[in-house]
């Protein structure tokens, strides 16, 4: 399925399966090949930026904030095409919303306080001086 249309049906889907959705969508692209914990943590950075409200005020808003993440600047005929990849994406969101929807010191954190995330052969200038845990390919940055 092409990321256009996918990202499409999610208006159309009710909040609950829309958040899942465009979470898995954004695991899927931006760490697909990366081990489980990387991928929670990429969507426990989406979730954090979502409850903190500054992107969005759902996770869809969030997730295709201009240039935030990869669903805003991966070309919309992007064949998502690794199902069993997105499947694993799509567990992960479900487990990560759930776990978001727990009081603050009942949820599992990876990256405590990471908003944004970079791939580690990268240090954009916003990462300088700030809090960093690697996971796999990525690095995690409490920014704000």
């Amino acid at each position: 399925m092409k990321l256009s249309m996918l990202l499409w049906l999610t208006t159309l889907m009710p909040q609950p399966v829309a958040s899942q959705a465009c979470l898995a969508t954004t695991v899927y692209l931006e760490a697909r090949s990366q081990p489980t914990i990387g991928q929670m943590a990429v969507a426990e950075v989406a979730m954090r930026r979502r409850e903190r409200g500054q992107w969005g005020d759902t996770v869809c808003q969030v997730v295709t904030a201009p240039h935030q993440f990869a669903t805003t600047t991966t070309p919309g005929s992007f064949e998502i095409d690794n199902v069993d990849a997105f499947h694993k994406a799509w567990e992960i969101a479900g487990r990560t919303i759930h776990d978001w929807q727990l009081p603050v010191n009942k949820r599992r954190m990876l990256v405590p306080r990471a908003d944004h995330f970079a791939t580690a052969a990268v240090a954009p200038a916003w990462s300088h001086n700030k809090p960093a845990i690697t996971i796999g390919d990525h690095t995690f940055y409490a920014v704000n």
